[in-house]
């Protein structure tokens, strides 16, 4: 009788890792990868906020099912991570908070404020008053295309404007394929804080209609402090794999700067700027993905 796991918080995750060309499964209560000579690889899948996925990798039930019980994301990708396929759903969303995230969507008023958050956190200054969020999407759309040509000019990157296929990325030009690269890494710790968070990536803000709508709200607000520079950076290098540099850059971005710990409280800022009170969680209500706890001590103790 083994007492229940006791999922580490998401703001104390390791961000992600890439897994390609090998077989996960659970070996003696590990999860491991094992490649095609048979070597295993241990993976510390319980401090993972999500695994990355590539061509070549096969998942048992086993191993998914522990992803889920321990809160990881799993994310199907493309090669070098440039395509997002498919994700697991570690806890899911809950009842309560997807009504309140529901009805801000719905209510066009209250849409509009949390747009208007979005804008506000995105770019540092307020959004001009009475815009709509049609309007409010066309601004922030000139302003994005010209913060892409400012990045390209400062450092020395040939740019024709953000253009990609998603069914052939590779025929893209190495600036976009380093975005491309870049961005579908904060999409996948994107998603797993707000699963993590209670909340349903589904249904967005400004983005609607797609099955990440609300990933792709809440990864714009920081995407250009951070993972846009660091594609444009390594476009100007023109190194032999551009996709696993940029990669492995952003997996380093992500520690330094703790994202995994900002993201949640940016989400619940985000959603309170509709001022409605979220509703009261029924009695038998399941607790979210990851509770994140007060320990017995100082920050210094682990508990």
């Amino acid at each position: 009788m083994l007492p229940p796991l006791k999922p580490i918080a998401m703001k104390e995750r390791i961000s992600m890792i890439f897994i390609e060309r090998g077989e996960i499964d659970v070996l003696d209560g590990a999860f491991v990868v094992i490649d095609k000579n048979g070597v295993r690889t241990h993976i510390p899948v319980g401090s993972l906020a999500c695994i990355m996925l590539e061509p070549g990798t096969r998942v048992s039930h086993r191993a998914a099912a522990l992803a889920a019980r321990v809160g990881t994301l799993l994310v199907w990708v493309g090669e070098a991570g440039v395509r997002l396929y498919a994700s697991g759903q570690p806890g899911g969303a809950r009842s309560d908070r997807l009504l309140y995230q529901a009805k801000l969507a719905l209510d066009e008023k209250l849409r509009l404020k949390v747009v208007r958050k979005m804008y506000e956190l995105r770019f540092g200054e307020k959004p001009p008053e009475r815009r709509s969020v049609d309007q409010l999407r066309g601004i922030e759309g000139a302003r994005v295309r010209k913060t892409y040509q400012l990045l390209a000019r400062q450092y020395g990157v040939p740019w024709k404007g953000r253009r990609y296929d998603p069914k052939e990325w590779d025929k893209s030009d190495l600036p976009n394929l380093c975005i491309s690269a870049a961005t579908a890494c904060l999409y996948g710790i994107t998603e797993a804080a707000i699963l993590a968070a209670g909340y349903a990536p589904a249904v967005g803000f400004i983005h609607t209609g797609k099955p990440q709508s609300f990933v792709y709200d809440i990864a714009d607000i920081v995407k250009f402090d951070g993972v846009i520079p660091i594609a444009f950076r390594i476009a100007a290098k023109r190194p032999a794999q551009p996709e696993r540099q940029v990669r492995l850059a952003c997996r380093d971005h992500f520690r330094q700067t703790k994202m995994l710990g900002k993201l949640i409280p940016m989400i619940e800022e985000v959603l309170a700027a509709g001022e409605i009170e979220p509703p009261e969680p029924p009695e038998d209500a399941q607790p979210v993905a990851i509770v994140d706890e007060k320990g017995l001590g100082d920050v210094g103790h682990r508990y």
